[in-house]
Formats: C-alpha cells, sequence, structure tokens
C-alpha cells in the first residue's frame, strides 16, 4: 500500500453513537444516586459492569465511524504474486467501489465497521480500511480472541467460554474456542525458529536438556465407537505419546549425597522459606518446554539439539542431557547432543529400589524405607557395581524364585546398564542436576494437567495446537507470541506491496 487511508471528520452517525454514549452515562450516574442506593454493593457493582459494557462499545462504535470507510480514492492496483512473492502477470484495475459493513464482535459486544470494497469482475474485492485497522480474520477481535485463547490454555474449552462470558458478557460456543486454538497455533515453528536466545555471557554455564515421554488418550477412530461389547483387555480409549522437552541453563549447585538424601526421605511438615538471592539464581534460567504429538521422537530430539546449539554456539558451556533408562531416548540423545554428561534421573533410580526393596522386606514397614535410604545414599557416593552385587547375593541368599527373582534381576540390569549414567558423586560435586524435575514438571504442567482431565478424548489436530499453545505460555512466552501471531495473520491476509492508489 502506497497511500494513508483519509480520514474524514467525525461522521453524523458517528456523532449519533457519542451522544448515545453519553446519555448511556448520564442514565448510569442518575441510576448509581437513587435506585442503587437501596441495593447491596455486589450487585452494584454487576448492574454497573454491564451498563458500563454498553458505553463501551458505543465509544467503540463511536470511534470505528470516525475512522470513515477506507476510501483511497477512485481505483486502485492489484497485484497478484505467486507464493516466493514474485509478480505474476500486470497489475489488475480495481475501478469499482461500493461501501458495505462488516460486524466484529469485541470486547465490549458487537460494533459494525462501514467499508469501502475495491473490486472488479472476476476477482477478490480488496478493503483498505481492514488492512489499516488491522482487523483479523474473524469477526472476533484480537482481544477476544487473546482471552479465549488464554482461557482455553489454563482450563478446559467449556471454562474458556465462560471466562469469556463472565469479564465480556460475551458468549462463545465451544467449537469457536476450539477453532481459534487450532489457528492460532500455526505460528509456532516460525516464532521460535526466529528466537533469538539469550547471550551465552549472560548465563549459567550449565546447559541442560532433557525428554521424556507422556500419554494422551485420544479419540478413537469412528468404527472403533461402534463397537457392542469391548473384548477382554480392550480398553474404551488409547493413549498417543506425546514426546516432552525441556531445555534451560543454570549455575552450579555443589551438594554433598547426605543432602540429596535427606531431601528425598525427609518426612517432617513442609517448610515454607522465602528463597534467597543465592538460590534464585541457582534456579533454571530462560526455561522452554514444548511437546508434541505429532512429531517422532527423532524430530522432537533433533529441535532439543537445535535450541541447544543455539544456546551454546560456541560450545564452552557444560551440556547435560538428562533422560530415564529409555533406550530409545538415551541413545537419540547420544546421536543428536554429542559430547553431553548423560545423567540418568535419579528419581527413575530410587522407582527401581522402592519395586526390589518389597522382594526382601514387608511392604510399608520401616525396615524398607532404611533399605531404600540406605541404598540410595550408596549409590549417590559412586557405589553402583557393589549395591547391584549386593542384591544379587541377598537374593541368592534368600533363595528368591518366581516373580521375585525376575524383580530383582530386572532391576539390578538396570541400574548395570546404566551404571556410566550414574556417577553421581561426580554430578554432585559439580553441582550438575541429577534428577529430570524440569522435564517431570513439564509432563505433568503441560500435559497431565490440562490433556488428561476426566472424560477428555484428543483429536490429533486440536491436542497438538493445544500443547504448541500450553509450551509458549509455560516458557513464559506467550505476550510475544501473541503479537508475532497477529503480525504474522496480517501479513497473511495483506501482502506488502499488494496494492497500489492509481494516480489518474
Amino acid at each position: 500500500m502506497t497511500a494513508a487511508v483519509r480520514l474524514p471528520v467525525i461522521s453524523g452517525k458517528g456523532r449519533a453513537f457519542q451522544a448515545a454514549a453519553r446519555e448511556a452515562y448520564s442514565k448510569l450516574e442518575s441510576w448509581l444516586s437513587s435506585e442503587a442506593v437501596n441495593m447491596s454493593l455486589d450487585e452494584v457493582e454487576r448492574e454497573q459492569e454491564e451498563r458500563g459494557r454498553e458505553i463501551q462499545r458505543l465509544l467503540l462504535q463511536a470511534h470505528l465511524e470516525s475512522r470513515g470507510t477506507g476510501d483511497v480514492g477512485p481505483a486502485i492496483e492489484v497485484v497478484r504474486r505467486n507464493e516466493e512473492g514474485e509478480q505474476v502477470g500486470a497489475p489488475h484495475r480495481h475501478g469499482q467501489r461500493r461501501e458495505h459493513v462488516r460486524g466484529i464482535c469485541s470486547i465490549f459486544g458487537d460494533v459494525d465497521a462501514r467499508r469501502t470494497a475495491y473490486h472488479a469482475p472476476g476477482t477478490e474485492s480488496i478493503h483498505p480500511f481492514d488492512e489499516k485497522a488491522a482487523l483479523p480474520d474473524r469477526s472476533f477481535s484480537y482481544e477476544l480472541q487473546r482471552r479465549a485463547i488464554l482461557g482455553a490454555i489454563q482450563g478446559t474449552f467449556d471454562e474458556a467460554t465462560a471466562r469469556v462470558a463472565e469479564s465480556t458478557g460475551v458468549r462463545l460456543s465451544k467449537r469457536s474456542v476450539e477453532d481459534l486454538v487450532r489457528e492460532t497455533s500455526v505460528d509456532f515453528e516460525a516464532f521460535y525458529t526466529g528466537w533469538e536466545p539469550p547471550p551465552p555471557s549472560e548465563t549459567g554455564p550449565i546447559l541442560v536438556a532433557a525428554v521424556d515421554c507422556k500419554g494422551v488418550p485420544m479419540v478413537k477412530p469412528e468404527q472403533a465407537l461402534r463397537t457392542v461389547r469391548r473384548g477382554k483387555g480392550e480398553k474404551a480409549n488409547k493413549k498417543r505419546m506425546a514426546t516432552v522437552a525441556a531445555v534451560f541453563t543454570q549455575h552450579p549447585r555443589p551438594r554433598t549425597p547426605e543432602e540429596v538424601v535427606e531431601s528425598l526421605f525427609y518426612e517432617g511438615p513442609r517448610l515454607v522459606k522465602r528463597p534467597n538471592e543465592n538460590e534464585k539464581r541457582l534456579a533454571p534460567e530462560y526455561k522452554r518446554v514444548w511437546a508434541s504429538l505429532e512429531k517422532s521422537k527423532e524430530d522432537v530430539i533433533q529441535e532439543v539439539a537445535d535450541e541447544v546449539l543455539a544456546r551454546d554456539p560456541k560450545r564452552r558451556k557444560k551440556r547435560v542431557v538428562l533422560s530415564d533408562g529409555e533406550r530409545s531416548l538415551q541413545l537419540r540423545l547420544g546421536r543428536k547432543v554429542p559430547k553431553a554428561t548423560a545423567i540418568l534421573d535419579l528419581l527413575h533410580v530410587t522407582e527401581k529400589l522402592w519395586k526390589a526393596v518389597y522382594c526382601f522386606c514387608e511392604e510399608g514397614s520401616e525396615e524398607a524405607k532404611e533399605w531404600v535410604r540406605e541404598r540410595t545414599l550408596r549409590i549417590l557416593r559412586g557405589e553402583v557395581s557393589q549395591v547391584i552385587k549386593g542384591m544379587r547375593q541377598s537374593a541368592t541368599k534368600r533363595g528368591l524364585e518366581g516373580e521375585a527373582r525376575e524383580t530383582i534381576d530386572s532391576v539390578t540390569g538396570y541400574f548395570y546398564r546404566n551404571r556410566h549414567r550414574m556417577r553421581y558423586h561426580e554430578y554432585l560435586r559439580d553441582g550438575l542436576p541429577i534428577a529430570s524435575g524440569s522435564v517431570e514438571g513439564a509432563c505433568k504442567n503441560l500435559v497431565k494437567d490440562r490433556m488428561e482431565r476426566s472424560g477428555m478424548r484428543w483429536t490429533m489436530a486440536t491436542g497438538e495446537a493445544l500443547l504448541k499453545l500450553r509450551a509458549v505460555y509455560l516458557s513464559g512466552d506467550f505476550g510475544n507470541y501473541w503479537s508475532f501471531h497477529m503480525a504474522q495473520e496480517q501479513r497473511r491476509l495483506h501482502p506488502e506491496g499488494r496494492w497500489k492508489v492509481v494516480e489518474k
């Protein structure tokens, strides 16, 4: 576009809406000093909010009238371009004009925008007003969309519609919110592709990457829903694994094995204390989390590798890769993030110990707790091989057979395969993280808390879209992403140089 939209003085309709707003405000003032004095304060608040919305709607309508219709002259020339942005054919003259109304659902209610449409037979009309006012493709204003999306990210779709209705008085359908979620997520990859990480000099010397998987209940195919009676072992829903990733930097936090064991086995009351500046400094920095149902583990791990490289292009930081004992994840992470310190999540180690202890001790006994505590401490001190040997010898001496012996062989085999990832005495000395709380937290906050509520089933498209938006939100990037998304949609709707005013 090469010419600004002409802004006329406020029209008669605009003045009429301003007058209506003043009248509504006057009535509100009168009501507050008369009828409202006999009402409770909460009743006054609700009534005042509702009346106030109508005043705001009238003022917004008056504003739209003051902006004119987007008439930029008698005619414009429209340039057709291919996907590469190259001009195709000669410019097409749009010399016919007509004025019509477009409805907009704002946070104050419904308003109308009068626009001039430039058109020619067999071509798409051009509306300069839409471009000047940055109107969205949908009839919902961007601000209304933003609030609906935030509601859907934080709660269910029903809760999102209820929150929007309570805060704005506008009632959206559940289907509309679902559609908005899918449409808003389309710029996720582009946003993070152009994202610039903080300078390495401003972040901690330890760069941590973690990957895990979490199941999401999916909608079954239509033919599966028609089963009269499910067979033995068949479930009402099927889960698809989402690959979850987290990347962040931090400063070293040296600890002793005894300190870690104390934090794991302490059973007293939780002590709530204000973190001091040193503790804040040791917290994860610039933590980014994300997940995908559609992409393979290989693709997500490649994204992790790309993120690591972007944050540490000169390879000067201590790189750490945290994972559970899943071999496929460990091997892929090893290939994609080479020369990183691979660490087995300590919480998976303690889970295995709790699984093994009941082959030797009574379930729920103090003896069992002390058994796990002692072996956790020894593993943290670097005595993994001795713990493995001791467990196998105890199983042999006690004559364990069948399922109990299989359990001990499984646990000790798991420790033996991962022993090179269990040098916890070295990791603690160097201040490295030894538990994947970051990605475990992402599995819970990003996936479980939103996707696994009672009765929820997801399609691939909606589930993937919501995971992307929750990832943006939990990474602290939603504000920037929303601005980026609006700008990207405007570029798609109104490509630069698409039209120009005909001078003659």
